[in-house]
C-alpha cells in the first residue's frame, strides 16, 4: 500500500546490472546455511523442501514498513516456533530502496525479504538485485493473483521477482453529502468529471472536486487507464513516447481542470489535505483500493458521509481500470536462507497471512479472497454500510493489460516535479510538462548505459 509517495533519487548505481556482483551477506540468514537454496539454482524447490526449511527453522529478517505485517510475523512465528522473523521498517518506499541498495553495494546487512513496489521492482530485477522466484514454485502460481499485479512481478519476462502483496485497483471515492447538497450526478465518464468539477465549484467556492499538485504516481495510473503505453521496456532497450493516444485523452482532459482553476493546491497527505477530505472542500479523491483504511484512521471526522463508485470512464459504457500503488515481498539475491525467505513470503501472500492483513485493513492481490463472498460483503460503517469491496474487486478485474514501468522509474518519479509538476504552477501545459519528463527520463536513461529511444 501506497501511503506516501516522496521520490527521492537513489544512487545510479542501484540502476547497473553490476549491481548484482556486489551482492553477498545476509543480516538475517541464522548460521548461514541452506543447502536447498544452494540448489535451486539448478532445480526446482518443491513443497516437501519448503516443509523441510520451515520445520528445520532459522533466523530471516524482513524489510517492510506495511502495518499489517506486524501481525503475520507473529501468527507465523507461533506456528513454526523453530523460525525467527526479525521485523524491520526501514524506511517508507525510497527511504527503504536506498538502504537495501546501500545494503547490496557493501556486501552485508541485506535482508532476506524485501517490500518493493511494484513501479520499483523492475529496476531491482534488473540489476539482479532479487531472485527469480520461479525455482521455488512461484510460477506454478498462475491465475493465484489478479492480472495488474500479477504482470508486475513479472517485469516484462517470465520471471517472478516477487509475489504480490496488496494491490490498488483504482476507484472514485467521493462525499455523498456534498454531491447531494449541490446536485451533483455521480460521475460515469471524465467528461462528466469535468461538468461536476465546474459545478461544485461555482456553487461553492471552497470547494473543489479534488486535490492534485501533481503526483507521478497519479498521472501514469490515469495514462494507464486511458490506454497509454509510454514506457516500452525490453531488458535494457527502453523507449519512452508520452505523444501516444492514450496520454494525450488524458492531458486533454485534465487540463481544462487546471486552466478552469477546479483542482485544490492542496498536496495530498498533509494535514490540510486531510482537513479538506474531512469538511468537504475536498470533494472527490481517485486512488487505489487500499485507500478505505487511511478514511477511517485519517478522515474519522466525515464518518458516514463518504462512499465508493466505479473510475470514471474515457469511453461510456467502459470498463477500464487502472492499479495505483500497491507492493510486492521480493527475496534479494544476497539472502543466505532464500527457501525459508520464499516460505515466509508464500504465507504472507497467498496463504493464511493474506486473511490476517485483510482483517487488518489492507486489500488484497490474491482473486480467491476477492472473489470471496464474505470479502465482498462487508458493509463498511464509514461508508454508510456500503459493500466497498463489490466496487473494489470489480476493479481489480478490469485493469488494463500491457503497462511497464521504467527500470529507472524510481529516478524518473523523483523529478516529476521538475518537470510535469510546473504545468500546476505555471503556463507549461501537461503535455509539454511530460514531453520535458521524458527528455529528463531519456537523458538520464543513456547516461545509465540503457539503449533510449
Amino acid at each position: 500500500m501506497t501511503i506516501n509517495r516522496r521520490h527521492a533519487l537513489l544512487l545510479g548505481a542501484a540502476l547497473t546490472v553490476s549491481l548484482a556482483a556486489t551482492a553477498c551477506g545476509s543480516s538475517g540468514g541464522g548460521d548461514g546455511s541452506d543447502a536447498t537454496a544452494t540448489a535451486a539454482a539448478s532445480q526446482t524447490v518443491s513443497d516437501a523442501d519448503l516443509q523441510n526449511a520451515l520445520n528445520a527453522g532459522g533466523n530471516i529478517t524482513v524489510w517492510a514498513w506495511e502495518p499489517t505485517l506486524k501481525q503475520v510475523v507473529a501468527d507465523f512465528q507461533e506456528k513454526y516456533p523453530k523460525v525467527k522473523v526479525d521485523l524491520v521498517n526501514a524506511g517508507t518506499n525510497n527511504d527503504e530502496y536506498t538502504a537495501l541498495q546501500n545494503a547490496i553495494k557493501a556486501g552485508s546487512g541485506v535482508p532476506d525479504v524485501a517490500q518493493i513496489e511494484y513501479y520499483a521492482l523492475p529496476q531491482f530485477a534488473l540489476s539482479k538485485a532479487v531472485t527469480d522466484l520461479s525455482a521455488y514454485g512461484a510460477g506454478k502460481l498462475d491465475g493465484t493473483f489478479t492480472p495488474g499485479p500479477w504482470n508486475s512481478v513479472h517485469a516484462g519476462g517470465p520471471a517472478v521477482y516477487g509475489l504480490p502483496m496488496d494491490s490498488g485497483p483504482m476507484a472514485l471515492f467521493y462525499n455523498k453529502e456534498v454531491f447531494d447538497k449541490h446536485d451533483i450526478e455521480v460521475p460515469k465518464t471524465w467528461d462528466e468529471y469535468v461538468a461536476a468539477a465546474e459545478k461544485l465549484h461555482k456553487a461553492d467556492p471552497k470547494a473543489y472536486i479534488a486535490s492534485d499538485s501533481g503526483d507521478a504516481g497519479f498521472t501514469t495510473s490515469m495514462i494507464w487507464q486511458a490506454g497509454g503505453k509510454p514506457y516500452k521496456v525490453d531488458g535494457t532497450s527502453v523507449s519512452i513516447d508520452f505523444s501516444d493516444p492514450g496520454t494525450q485523452k488524458f492531458t486533454a482532459t485534465w487540463q481544462k481542470l487546471i486552466d478552469g482553476k477546479l483542482l485544490s493546491p492542496v498536496v495530498g497527505w498533509t494535514d490540510e489535505w486531510y482537513k479538506g477530505l474531512g469538511d468537504g472542500t475536498i470533494a472527490t479523491l481517485v486512488t487505489g483500493a487500499w485507500m478505505p483504511a487511511n478514511f477511517e484512521s485519517g478522515v474519522k471526522a466525515a464518518s458516514g458521509k463518504w462512499r465508493v463508485a466505479p473510475m470514471p470512464q474515457w469511453e461510456e459504457g467502459g470498463t477500464v481500470t487502472a492499479e495505483n500503488g500497491g507492493s510486492s515481498l521480493a527475496v534479494p539475491e544476497a539472502s543466505a536462507n532464500k527457501t525459508l525467505a520464499y516460505a515466509f513470503v508464500k504465507y504472507a501472500t497467498v496463504d493464511e497471512g493474506v486473511q490476517t492483513r485483510i482483517d487488518g485493513g489492507a486489500f488484497p492481490a490474491t482473486t480467491a479472497h476477492l472473489r470471496d463472498p464474505q470479502f465482498r460483503d462487508k458493509e463498511f460503517p464509514y461508508f454508510g454500510g456500503q459493500k466497498v469491496n463489490q466496487v473494489l474487486a470489480e476493479s481489480a478485474e478490469q485493469v488494463a493489460p500491457g503497462w511497464s514501468y521504467l527500470p529507472f522509474q524510481v529516478y524518473a518519479n523523483s523529478i516529476f516535479n521538475d518537470t510535469v509538476g510546473k504545468a500546476y504552477t505555471s503556463g507549461t501545459t501537461l503535455q509539454d510538462g511530460l514531453k520535458a519528463w521524458q527528455d529528463a527520463s531519456v537523458k538520464y536513461g543513456q547516461e545509465q548505459g540503457f539503449t533510449v529511444q
